[in-house]
């Protein structure tokens, strides 16, 4: 929202430098992101009048005028500009003048000179000279009434500051000079002055048929025809300054005027060319098929989602967005129908975005406008319609007002404490209650507890909180005092058998991984590719199209990352998260830190892909493979002891995942991506993935004193053959539960896998694995017979549970 600081003033005028005034709306919450000067500075430029015009006698195309700048001296001005004439009034620079720096970006000053042979004591200026336009074509030309010898820049009130405030959403009733003006009032007490008109003269009964069809798209519509009019009218400078100080160009009478008063009040309107109506006016929901041209020459499908105003023919236009180009209004126009109407702010949104635009309208009516004072605008309208464009014949018709439905409002309950706890001040109901008067709230009170009705302006009073909002914005922020919390502060043990997250991440960092944060909501594909899951979990309002479900898993966003370091040519990627996932249950309760029916359990997972190891010359280049994977895993559990099973999982490689078990209880898995979608997202090598639950990787087992042996140990390893498919980790359990039962297991310290032999020597479905056993007494030096009978009870065991026949 963008205004000038002297229309402003002519609302309100608190007494206070812009300074300040900027100071105070960016305190209130209407940040103030820029206040710009609307002219650089320049010196000793007044209003002249070209008395005489004469041809240079050196050159064709200057003329040598004599300017009246009322000192009582006519000056002696070279002048090559097309349209300088006598009795032209216009900025002139008197010798000495400094006017603002032209492309080398200095200061220009103006000196007495010679222009070929003849003297020029000063110069008649354009407005890109004085860099108020881009305009060069000709010189600034002023009206007829400008009163000469005076400053420039005190006629053309250029000591006027540009205001650019940032609203916020809420804050629709202050796109306008008087919303903005309503809240300076409020906040320093100076009086409010609002705009003055006098209302038009109704000297004819036509009335233009108005048949409002959707109640719940047009609350409210208002118009007026209005005829013999003189579009050609041109417009006031002092409209057209307030207009580009806005941001606003200046495009004719009717537009400008229509353009003007939204800026003033803060409601669009729309100026119709009524002899381009057919019949009378529906306002309706959109019908599939129709099509629409609008004033910006583009050419819209319509459907029932959009509302629009036709008449018995065609589409007009799109109804609070844009009017239509068929019943646009131009320097022609003679007959108009005004139109001021309120929409509902739920039928505009997201309209005008579906078509890919935005406009000054559509801003306004879906975040909601004044429903009460449609009839006054458009007597507002009128009145400068028919001042500006007004002629002998214009002929003024009565206002006809449709009202079907309006919102309703209901009081707010405000309670006194509430606002004292929220905000932190010791308020009173005195203090509360003027500040509601200040703001044009009107209430009923009881000790404590206001009941407040909001204005019809203002759309963003619905909760207590709201109201709460307006009593810190207008007490002052800067008022409410600074204090330190005040809290229970308690130095509680962490339990020692746990270990903080933080310290998960470090030491996923210390195996080479890198950490990524990723949003918890993703692709609906992904839910389906990676977790088989096609009913996942969906946003109602997806900040993206893409990412419209909770993840089930942080697969899906690790395949991604790693995509997007290959796409920028990082051959090697280790990445690790750490985050929630979002899966139903309906055994969840309510809780501080839950939602009913959904479990969110805490998740860490990694990816590698690519080689082991960065290039170098010690190691030969080889990939990443499962074992690399499951060794940081084990190493991020150690000491405690992991199980690995066999897994069918929708994103992993049949033969190449695994649960895994910890203490009996699955906790994750691990494995490779499936080559399907190695292939669908375009993957070259197959990465490993794993993904655990954040609480069993946080436990950890509490320091327990073991006697350390005073007695070699020893090392025995057997080879058994097999089945091919028997898991080996189907003989570790058993070769334990062996150790277990035996007397003398207790001598047996670890089990290690340490080869797998297939082929010569073997049937086709048969493989070799040889295991080696440490073993070690605390109390004696062991003995051959006794790991012997130890050994071969374990080979026993391995052939009565499986088959294994040892290997020779």
């Amino acid at each position: 929202m963008q205004f000038s600081e002297n229309w402003l003033r002519t609302m309100v005028d608190p007494k206070m430098t812009s300074d300040e005034l900027s100071h105070l709306l960016t305190m209130s919450g209407l940040e103030v992101e820029e206040v710009d000067p609307v002219a650089p500075p320049f010196t000793n430029v007044v209003v002249g009048h070209v008395r005489e015009m004469a041809k240079h006698p050196n050159a064709d195309r200057l003329n040598v005028c004599q300017v009246d700048v009322g000192t009582g001296t006519l000056l002696n001005i070279v002048c090559g500009a097309p349209n300088v004439r006598p009795g032209l009034k216009v900025a002139c620079a008197m010798a000495g003048a400094v006017l603002p720096p032209g492309a080398d970006g200095k200061p220009f000053e103006i000196k007495v000179g010679q222009l070929r042979g003849v003297e020029s004591q000063g110069m008649l200026c354009s407005a890109r000279e004085l860099k108020l336009s881009e305009e060069h074509s000709g010189l600034l030309e002023l009206p007829d009434d400008a009163p000469v010898g005076k400053n420039f820049r005190d006629y053309f009130a250029l000591n006027d500051l540009k205001f650019t405030i940032k609203l916020t959403p809420n804050k629709a009733d202050c796109l306008s000079v008087l919303g903005v003006a309503r809240e300076v009032s409020a906040l320093t007490g100076s009086p409010l002055n609002l705009p003055q008109y006098r209302a038009a003269a109704v000297n004819t009964d036509e009335v233009l048929p108005v048949k409002i069809s959707a109640p719940d798209l047009c609350g409210r519509f208002s118009g007026r025809v209005i005829r013999n009019l003189n579009a050609k009218a041109a417009t006031p400078e002092w409209m057209k300054q307030r207009l580009e100080r806005s941001g606003q160009r200046s495009v004719s009478a009717l537009v400008d005027i229509s353009n003007y008063v939204m800026l003033e009040v803060g409601r669009p309107s729309h100026v119709f060319d009524l002899d381009k109506i057919h019949g009378g006016l529906d306002v309706r929901w959109g019908r599939a098929g129709e099509s629409l041209k609008l004033l910006n020459g583009n050419t819209i499908a319509v459907d029932e989602w959009v509302g629009v105003i036709s008449d018995d023919k065609e589409i007009e236009s799109l109804a609070g967005i844009m009017g239509g180009d068929s019943t646009a209004v131009s320097l022609d126009t003679a007959n108009i129908y005004l139109e001021a109407a309120f929409w509902w702010p739920n039928a505009i949104q997201g309209r005008a975005r579906k078509y890919n635009f935005s406009t000054d309208a559509a801003h306004r009516f879906e975040r909601g406008v004044d429903y009460a004072t449609t009839v006054e605008h458009i007597e507002r309208i009128t009145s400068l319609i028919v001042e500006i464009c007004g002629t002998a014949e214009t002929k003024v018709g009565p206002v006809d007002d449709q009202t079907v439905n309006i919102p309703q409002r209901k009081p707010v309950t405000m309670r006194t404490a509430r606002a004292q706890k929220v905000i932190g001040v010791p308020l009173t109901d005195e203090v509360v209650a003027d500040i509601f008067r200040r703001l044009g709230l009107s209430f009923t009170q009881e000790p404590g507890v206001f009941a407040v009705t909001s204005p019809s302006y203002r759309f963003d009073i619905e909760i207590e909180e709201d109201l709460i909002e307006e009593v810190a914005r207008v007490y002052g922020f800067e008022n409410i005092p600074a204090k330190p919390p005040v809290a229970e502060n308690t130095m509680r043990i962490e339990p020692e058998n746990t270990r903080s997250i933080f310290a998960v991440r470090h030491q996923l960092a210390d195996l080479g991984y890198q950490e990524v944060v990723n949003m918890s909501f993703v692709e609906a594909q992904w839910e389906l590719d990676f977790n088989g899951n096609d009913s996942p979990i969906k946003l109602q309002n997806p900040i993206a199209s893409q990412l419209s479900v909770m993840r089930s898993s942080l697969i899906g966003s690790l395949v991604a990352n790693v995509r997007y370091n290959l796409n920028r040519k990082a051959p090697r990627v280790r990445v690790f998260e750490v985050g929630a996932i979002y899966r139903r249950d309906p055994a969840v309760a309510d809780g501080p830190l839950s939602v009913a029916g959904y479990d969110q359990p805490q998740r860490v997972a990694a990816i590698a892909y690519g080689p082991v190891a960065d290039e170098q010359w010690g190691q030969a280049t080889r990939d990443v493979d499962f074992f690399d994977v499951k060794a940081d895993l084990e190493a991020l559990f150690a000491p405690a002891v992991l199980r690995f099973s066999k897994l069918a999982h929708p994103a992993l490689h049949p033969g190449r995942a695994a649960s895994v078990e910890l203490d009996g209880k699955v906790i994750g898995f691990i494995g490779e991506l499936h080559p399907r979608w190695l292939q669908k997202y375009d993957l070259p090598k197959a990465p490993v993935i794993f993904e655990v639950d954040a609480v069993a990787l946080q436990q950890r087992g509490v320091p327990v004193y073991a006697e350390i042996s005073k007695f070699p140990g020893a090392t025995r390893d057997l080879a058994v053959v097999v089945k091919q498919s028997l898991a080996a980790q189907a003989l570790l359990d058993t070769f334990t539960a062996a150790a277990q039962a035996h007397a003398q297991g207790h001598i047996v310290q670890a089990i290690v896998l340490f080869d797998e032999y297939r082929g010569k020597g073997l049937e086709a479905d048969e493989k070799s694995l040889a295991f080696r056993f440490s073993l070690q007494d605390t109390q004696n030096t062991l003995q051959d017979d006794l790991v012997d009978g130890l050994m071969t009870a374990l080979a026993d065991a391995a052939q009565s549970s499986h088959g294994a026949k040892l290997r020779a």
